[in-house]
């Protein structure tokens, strides 16, 4: 259950505003056996707000927005927090992607998702017969060259006010001064088996045992590194001391990644995928990422249907999971790296194109994805531990930013002397084009390991503006595929149905991703009927205990409402 730190005792009254046609909200009706029940309240503050799944890091960006800043500069504070109190998805060994939009009209996307190093090649992973190892999930040679320093300095550069040293300070008093650890931190490295496999564990397991809830967290070595980014920018990580240290690391587990990769390495600015929902404006992330065009192609095709039904209908769940069904068959079989392989954005994000899918789909029957699609192969599947914040201030800025190790702890390769999880990005990869990798995710050439290239993401910071282009949302999830889904979903819920944030957080979810050909559902989030309307529609329901980890902000009367994901841990801090 995420906890919330409330500013403002009235909240409770609070009412939304903005654009007209979709105010007031209207009380959510969930099945009565769902364990998240509606009519909960949101965090409210009157002028800023963070939201992560750490109270401290948000926290931290809320110090930032206190003193001036602005949301870029308050989302690089929470990022770097994020790297110390949320070290199984928080990093910087690993990469992400940022969505901004600023008061003055100007919009960016920044990918700075981890790159394949210059020694890797296609068939890496495979053994002498031709078998998918699974180096590319655990150890020194899972590990992509590193972009999230590089990607937060350089949006801190182009769209913030404050110097890196100053959006630092809290990240590196964290660490040096130490955290009491919660029971969302204790639980994550309790979980945990690849920690324990390196020289990590002598932080997270002393004397062999995990850290409690309530221990002391201090990370002497992380504060040593961070404060040589917060002296010397980028190179204070990509060049030098650290640097050497992380090469040396992977020297001696036989990783790949060398000072030339590190050198090299530079984030890629691209223009966010800017498209409509019902006269709403979705500003989304682009490949490498999938999750932009995903989301649009997905919401496009359920534009088509003047109303989608009641949520948690029949007609509901049989429209968003075709839409979902077609979408991801594009997904996994025409994305990629842009700088390395051709993608048809146009056609993925064209209304035209969505008319035509839709014309594929029986509003009576489910259509088995073999029929959409007979070149498909089995399921597509991904690492499904991954954070996402959203950040919004006083001027009327916004950021959504997803990061991620990809795995939980990433290879759980720690780099001894900076005090650092690396990621396992390369298992993004398609390590056997036509074959399920060790997530049982399949895809084709489009995501082939090549040197240099940027590894397909499901990742989805998206911005929602009302009709006057002023900011209502700002979303983005964790979990693996199910992120494009979930932050949709959430999306749907506050346009379509109407519900305030904190019932569209609440609300069950849904996932289809084309492959395997089963429709996933939330246990006790789908009315007993509806489940047997939907088998006899043709559909094969998963049942699972919960569906992804979002957290999100949105606009309100007088202010700003946030919440973070209600099925894991987190905090929304505003002032």
């Amino acid at each position: 259950m995420g906890t919330a730190v409330s500013v403002t005792p009235s909240a409770r009254s609070r009412t939304p505003a903005g654009d007209p046609r979709i105010a007031p909200r209207v009380p959510a009706q969930f099945p009565a056996g769902w364990r998240l029940p509606a009519g909960e309240r949101a965090t409210f503050a009157k002028n800023a707000m963070a939201v992560s799944n750490s109270p401290l890091a948000s926290e931290a960006a809320t110090d930032i927005l206190k003193r001036g800043g602005n949301a870029v500069d308050a989302a690089v504070a929470l990022g770097f927090a994020l790297a110390v109190t949320w070290p199984e998805a928080g990093n910087i060994g690993g990469g992400g992607y940022m969505v901004i939009t600023l008061a003055d009209g100007r919009t960016a996307a920044m990918d700075y998702r981890e790159i394949a190093p210059l020694a890797a090649t296609r068939d890496m992973y495979l053994d002498a017969d031709g078998k998918l190892t699974d180096k590319s999930i655990v150890g020194h040679l899972a590990s992509g060259v590193p972009g999230a320093v590089a990607g937060m300095a350089r949006a801190l550069e182009r769209y913030g006010t404050m110097t890196l040293s100053d959006v630092m300070q809290p990240a590196i008093r964290l660490a040096r001064e130490g955290f009491v650890v919660d029971s969302g931190l204790a639980s994550s490295i309790r979980g945990t088996d690849r920690v324990p496999q390196f020289e990590g564990a002598r932080v997270f397991f002393p004397n062999g045992q995990p850290l409690p809830a309530g221990a002391r967290l201090v990370q002497p070595e992380l504060a040593r590194t961070l404060q040589a980014i917060a002296d010397q920018g980028p190179a204070g990580f990509y060049r030098g001391w650290v640097a050497d240290s992380l090469v040396a690391e992977m020297q001696r587990g036989g990783g790949i990644i060398t000072t030339q990769d590190l050198a090299q390495y530079s984030p890629r600015e691209r223009r966010p995928i800017r498209s409509t929902y019902r006269g709403f404006t979705l500003l989304a992330m682009p490949p490498s990422s999938s999750g932009g065009v995903t989301m649009t192609e997905s919401l496009n095709i359920l534009e088509t249907w003047p109303s989608l039904g009641a949520h948690g209908s029949t007609q509901w769940y049989h429209a968003v999971a075709s839409a979902y069904q077609r979408a991801f068959i594009d997904r996994n079989s025409k994305l990629g790296d842009p700088e390395f392989v051709p993608v048809p954005m146009d056609q993925l994000t064209s209304k035209a194109y969505a008319r035509s899918l839709r014309a594929t789909i029986n509003d009576a029957r489910a259509t088995p994805t073999r029929d959409v699609d007979a070149t498909m192969q089995a399921l597509p599947r991904e690492p499904m531990n991954t954070t996402h914040y959203s950040v919004v201030d006083q001027f009327g800025n916004a950021v959504a930013t997803t990061t991620t190790l990809n795995g939980s702890w990433g290879s759980g390769v720690w780099v001894r002397g900076a005090g650092f999880f690396l990621n396992n990005e390369m298992d993004d990869f398609a390590a056997q084009p036509g074959m399920p990798n060790m997530f049982g995710l399949v895809q084709g050439e489009q995501n082939a390991i090549q040197p240099g290239k940027r590894m397909l993401s499901a990742m989805s910071p998206t911005i929602v503006l009302d009709s006057s282009q002023q900011v209502l949302l700002v979303a983005g999830a964790a979990g693996g595929p199910t992120i494009i889904t979930g932050t949709s979903q959430v999306i749907l819920n506050v346009l379509d149905h109407r519900m305030n944030l904190a019932d569209a957080m609440r609300a069950p979810r849904l996932h289809h991703q084309a492959l395997p050909d089963s429709l996933t559902i939330e246990i006790g989030g789908v009315a007993p009927a509806v489940q047997d309307s939907l088998r006899a529609m043709g559909w094969s329901l998963r049942p699972v205990r919960s569906l992804v980890n979002v957290n999100a902000i949105m606009r309100v009367k007088g202010g700003w409402e946030g919440v973070p994901e209600p099925r894991r841990s987190g905090g929304a801090v505003g002032h």
